[in-house]
């Protein structure tokens, strides 16, 4: 008759190891008011870290700068203020609170917690590297019977040296005895990230709008762009570059334009306001083939966030041409409100 003491010994030095291994997976915070929170760090981005733990429903959201020891041996993809891009783990020595050590090429470095202005879990898991959002907004009124609906929608998708973005927004308006009002933007574009804060950066924009008789506008560039500041309360930058612009009319005997036109932009994200983040950026484009016209896309995102990862957000959108087709107006602009949830 077997024995029954061996048995149990394995199960309980199994159980042993499996619990002595899961809790070297777990991550561990210190706060500056000394609170400590074991978990698994998921995100930080926009001077906000996520935290996982196994005694909450919710993840923890804790302010970066309020973080004075940090020891993970997770493999993280890390973006300093200067722009530098390091793969590694985060540890905090015992005689050095308010810093971490990471390690670059083989060699160990020492650097403030305050300079890590983003941080992601460098995993295979597709998933892990996409943050998206998406909200709608309707409105109804008894005059006229007048009602609109509108989308506001973002993707991204990080990678080590480079940042694929995505974005779709539409507004339709619909009234009695008058014709459906639309208005639709999107863009694709695509960061490859350099040393000092540099970055070349290509992109799509297409907008369709009643306004400006606009079937169809289809503008392609590429450039240089840099980060001014990048830190965990915002990030300010610009860029410049040659852009390809195709533009399709409605109602228009002329329906087809063709330009090749400059641009330079500037984009301020704020983000460690409390729950509020803010979000504008201003293009300009001179052309460069039709004299004495330029162009400008101006957009401002206030968000509010909301438990569970629901947010409110305020937007405008402003488009100007100095030289429209004949009948339509120079400018055209949507203010929209929506509720949305984000997925990260």
């Amino acid at each position: 008759m077997l024995k029954k003491y061996p048995v149990n010994n394995l199960i309980v030095f199994l159980f042993f190891i499996v619990s002595q291994f899961s809790w070297s997976q777990n991550d561990t915070i210190v706060l500056n008011n000394n609170d400590k929170l074991i978990g698994e760090i998921k995100a930080m981005d926009r001077g906000v870290v996520t935290v996982e733990t196994d005694y909450s429903d919710s993840d923890f959201k804790i302010t970066w700068i309020d973080i004075k020891s940090v020891k993970s041996t997770q493999i993280f993809l890390l973006t300093l203020s200067s722009g530098k891009r390091i793969n590694s783990s985060l540890t905090t020595k015992d005689d050095n609170l308010g810093q971490v050590t990471i390690t670059e090429n083989g060699t160990e470095l020492t650097i403030p917690i305050s300079d890590i202005v983003y941080i992601k879990p460098v995993k295979d898991n597709f998933l892990s590297r996409i943050v998206a959002s998406v909200s709608v907004g309707y409105n109804i009124t008894k005059s006229n019977n007048l009602s609109q609906f509108s989308v506001n929608s973002n993707l991204s998708y990080t990678a080590y040296k480079w940042l694929l973005t995505g974005s779709y927004n539409s507004v339709r308006s619909n009234q009695d005895d008058i014709e459906e009002t639309q208005r639709t933007d999107a863009s694709i574009g695509f960061k490859y990230f350099m040393k000092r804060d540099w970055f070349y950066s290509t992109e799509a924009n297409f907008l369709s709008n009643d306004e400006q008789k606009l079937k169809l506008r289809s503008t392609i560039k590429g450039g240089l762009g840099k980060y001014f500041i990048h830190s965990n309360k915002l990030f300010f930058g610009g860029g410049f570059g040659l852009a390809w612009n195709n533009e399709q009319y409605n109602d228009v005997t002329d329906a087809n334009r063709n330009s090749l036109e400059a641009y330079g932009n500037l984009t301020l994200n704020m983000f460690d306001f409390s729950d509020f983040s803010l979000n504008t950026d201003l293009t300009f484009y001179p052309s460069l083939t039709e004299g004495g016209r330029y162009r400008a896309d101006y957009n401002l995102n206030l968000k509010y966030d909301l438990p569970l990862d629901f947010f409110i957000k305020l937007g405008l959108t402003y488009n100007y041409d100095s030289k429209p087709v004949e009948g339509a107006s120079v400018s055209d602009y949507v203010f929209q409100s929506t509720f949305g949830w984000e997925f990260n």
